[in-house]
């Protein structure tokens, strides 16, 4: 699977543990930034990953920041994007599978790495339930 992930200066430090992490399960890492612990502004990063989702140029999506909020907000202003803030892994599971969610955001300061990683294996592993849920998912973007 081709992932892009972006962060801005809080959620910097995890990148590294996190690209490897990605990479031994075997997945394609598209970096879109930071690449600095210095100050910077999570839209930035938080648009180049979304247009990589919103034109299916990678398959999911993943963004950090201090509290994933402004990471999410920023994210789902793009069509065909459904980003969500986790918080725990039967978030990302349900996300996936209620939702059909296609970028995951976590707040670096909101939860250990562990439990980050554990989410972001079942964001991963997950797939969208059709059927009901189809009908629900097809209605959050308002253009349709």
């Amino acid at each position: 699977m081709k992932i892009a992930i972006g962060m801005d200066h809080a959620g910097f430090d995890l990148k590294l543990d996190l690209v490897q992490f990605l990479e031994t399960l075997g997945h394609k890492v598209i970096d879109c930034g930071t690449d600095t612990n210095e100050s910077s502004d999570y839209p930035d990063y938080a648009h180049k990953v979304a247009d990589l989702v919103s034109t299916e140029k990678v398959d999911r999506g993943l963004l950090i920041c201090g509290s994933g909020i402004g990471m999410e907000m920023t994210a789902n202003r793009h069509e065909n994007v459904r980003a969500f803030n986790c918080f725990n892994p039967d978030m990302a599971t349900l996300a996936r599978q209620h939702n059909a969610a296609n970028i995951i955001c976590f707040g670096a300061r909101q939860m250990p790495i562990d439990e980050i990683k554990k989410s972001i294996k079942n964001f991963l592993i997950t797939e969208s339930e059709n059927g009901r849920h189809e009908r629900r998912v097809n209605k959050i973007d308002r253009r349709l």
